[in-house]
This record gives structure tokens, sequence and C-alpha cells, in this order.
């Protein structure tokens, strides 16, 4: 292995972090560009013009680290060629972190979720020709205390409040790799979202692996909390992702209702419509509680729009299950939906199931219910038109003078010759459906 004490240049390097996965792990890649920094790290878009290479990993879905090792194996002549530092991030990182460095010992730095604050540390052992570096300790200290202040890039920004579950789905590896639930000191969140105020920031998107599972020392919720970013000056709009059926509480649902800055938009995972599956994979409620919940949401906030994730082909689903899945899908009526084929990961409970179902069928079932989602969010695009719509345009489009936003609902909306508009939220008369996004026209001022 090349010794990479003698391929470090002088700063300014350029760091180059390509993210998989989820929403977290968005975050999580930014707050480690906020940690190089200061180090003389900046940002490249090409990991041919890379300093450093980090890729930022997931592992919930299946062969998830051989998508790792594939990169890796690209990434490996021109680390040779570039001389640039490389290292593995986030969850697969955290699992098979050992498996990496065995199998790429051209691989530099191996760190898990919980550790990247200590990052700047890493890159210097490794500047120092020490070897390879591995840390992926759970961490007893709270990561969120060691890092510098967040940098917005836009009028839309993450705001991490809560990492780890303790639901363990029998499916999920969330636990094994981001810990035990914690949740992050109110007083903490709001100076995060009151410095993204000051940036700039107009909508704040909370986020966490359960977080309404969001309790602060003094038993606020999540509810609470979002009432107090409500009244911070310039924050316009709030969201928050991912819940989970079980911990969303009256007042949180009911908040809906009162709190006019909180997106009438809400991602709630069901992953089956079967009692029986959804027990063997420990959700923690049933077909009936998913229904009730939907139904007090939208009577809290008309017009709610619900999005979820779907898992089709959980062992030991039968058609007769699947057919309650698609059954709930019809009833409830989703917006925009994930859907996957299970897929076993090393050691969840899930895995050593009987009843594994086979490809064909999970290929088969997830077309039909794909079809289904995908027929509900063509209708729901479409009734849109001729309606108005607050939108936060937040990047310019493809052509001279576009620019594209989210609705509230997620969607991204375009808009010609508006680019005065960009970090603002103004009303807009959607005028026409594309595949992938919306068109409207100013309403107003």
């Amino acid at each position: 292995m090349t010794d990479t004490a003698t391929l470090i240049p002088k700063p300014p390097r350029k760091l180059f972090v390509k993210t998989y996965g989820c929403q977290m792990n968005v975050y999580d890649s930014a707050r480690m560009a906020d940690v190089l920094a200061p180090h003389g790290f900046g940002p490249t878009d090409t990991a041919e013009d890379a300093d450093m290479v980090i890729l930022n990993t997931c592992h919930i879905r299946e062969k998830a680290a051989e998508k790792v090792f594939s990169e890796l194996g690209r990434l490996r002549a021109l680390k040779m060629k570039r001389g640039f530092l490389l290292a593995v991030a986030g969850c697969v990182a955290q699992a098979d972190g050992e498996e990496v460095m065995r199998r790429a010992p051209y691989v530099d730095i191996v760190l898990g979720p919980q550790t990247y604050h200590r990052l700047p540390e890493m890159v210097a052992k490794a500047a120092r020709g020490e070897g390879q570096v591995l840390d992926t300790a759970l961490s007893p200290e709270p990561k969120f205390d060691f890092l510098p202040e967040p940098k917005a890039e836009g009028a839309a920004a993450f705001l991490s409040i809560q990492e780890g579950c303790d639901k363990f789905c029998t499916y999920c590896v969330v636990p094994y790799t981001r810990g035990a639930e914690y949740s992050r000191p109110q007083d903490k969140i709001l100076a995060e979202a009151e410095a993204l105020a000051g940036q700039g920031v107009v909508e704040i998107t909370l986020l966490g692996q359960n977080v309404s599972a969001w309790e602060d020392q003094v038993g606020l919720r999540l509810a609470g909390l979002i009432r107090r970013l409500a009244r911070i000056g310039g924050i316009e709009r709030l969201r928050y992702t991912t819940s989970h059926p079980a911990d969303l509480d009256m007042e949180l649902v009911d908040l809906f209702g009162e709190e006019p800055k909180l997106m009438p938009y809400l991602h709630l995972p069901v992953q089956a419509g079967s009692d029986r599956v959804l027990t063997a994979m420990n959700r923690g409620h049933d077909r009936e509680d998913y229904f009730a919940l939907a139904e007090r949401l939208r009577r809290a906030r008309p017009g709610l729009a619900l999005s979820s994730d779907f898992i089709v082909g959980f062992p030991g689903e039968t058609d007769a299950d699947f057919e309650e899945t698609m059954d709930l899908v019809r009833e409830v009526g989703f917006v925009q939906a994930y859907s996957f084929k299970y897929s076993a990961r090393p050691g969840t409970p899930a895995s050593s199931m009987p009843g594994q179902v086979a490809e064909r069928i999970k290929e088969e079932r997830l077309a039909r219910l794909q079809a289904l989602l995908s027929e509900q969010t063509r209708a729901f695009n479409a009734s849109c038109v001729g309606t108005t719509m607050a939108v936060l345009f937040d990047r310019p489009g493809r052509h001279p003078g576009q620019v594209v936003g989210r609705s509230p609902f997620m969607q991204p909306v375009h808009v010609e010759n508006g680019a005065e508009f960009l970090g603002r939220v103004m009303p807009v008369r959607i005028t026409a459906v594309h595949p992938n996004s919306l068109a409207g026209e100013m309403a107003g001022p």
C-alpha cells in the first residue's frame, strides 16, 4: 500500500463525498464536510478532482456492502493515480468495517456514523502513515457536541434531532448500526435552527431514525419542540421524518391542525398491510391502528398527504397477506411511497425465519404494488392542476430564468422567469403535470 503520508497535498484540499441512502446520511455527509473545512478541505463534484474521497454508505438494502466494494474497486486505480485519501463511512462501515479493511487494504479510513466528529484526527493519523484507521465505536458522548456550526447551502436545510432506534423491527439493521435512541437537547436544536435561519434558511426538516420518539430530558415531546421552532424568526416551513406509527401521539397529530408552519405532508412507514406480517416484523401496531391514525391526521388537517414505506415478500408472506397490503394502499391513499422487495440483512431475526419467499414472487408482487402506488401519485398530481400552492424556490432550473421549488407536498414545481424568487416562498398556480414534476405560474406577490 502506498504511504499516504507522502500523498496528502498542502491545503487547500478538495473533498468529494458520495452519499448513499437516507436523508440522515445526506445530513451526515454535510456535517463531515463541515468538520473537515477548518482543516483546509473544500468541496468538489468529482472523485477525479479530489484530495480525499468519502463513501457515506447505507446498509438497508440487499447487497449494500457489495455495491460499496464495487465502487471501491472502481476508485482503486484512480486513488493510485491521484493519491487521494479514501474513507468509507456510514452504516456499511459500522456493520462490516473489518471486512472493508481486509478486502480493500487501500482504504485509509473506516468510520461509523457515530464517530465522524473525530474525522480530523483520523485524517491526521492516515497522513502520518500509521496504516489503516478504523473507528466504529458507538461512542457514549454525543457527537453533536463536537461539531461546528452547520453551513446552510440554500433556503432549505436538514436538522438532525434524534438518532438510533429501540424498535428492533425484525428486518432492520438500524439498531445495530446507529445504536440506541438518543434525543438531542432542545437548547442545542433551537440554537442550530436559529443559526440556520440567520443564514437564510426558511424551511427546516427535522431528522431522526425514529424522529417521533424525540423527547427532551425535561419531558418535552416533538410537538412542543416544533412549537418552539415555529417561533424562530425567518423559519416559514417545518417538516419531520421518519416517524413510527406507534410513537405518533395525539398532541403531534393535533399539531397539524394548529401550526400552519408544519407542512401538511407526513412520511409514515407502514411496511405491510397484513396483521400477521406486521406481527412477524415486530412493528408494534396493526392495520387498524394505521387506518385510525391516518383518519385522525386528516381530520386534524384536511388535505394532509401521506407517504410511506412498503416491504413485499417478507418471510411467510402469503398471497392473502399481500392482498391485504394492496387493500391498505387503496384504503389510505398515498401521494408518494418507497417500496422494496424484502432482502435479508445479516444478523437480523428475519434473515433466519422460515418461509423465505421466492424471488420471482417478490418481483411480481412489487410490480403490482408499484403500479398501484404510481397510479395514486399520478392522480394526486393531476388533482393539483388549477390549484394555488405555496412553493419554496430553492434552486435554478435547467433553462435560463427557470426556477424549481417544492410544494407543501414535496412535489418539484418549476416556473419560468422567476429567478428573483429564489429562496422565497411564493404562491404558484399549477398549470400542468409532467412525469416527475409540476409546472406553474406566479399567482401574485
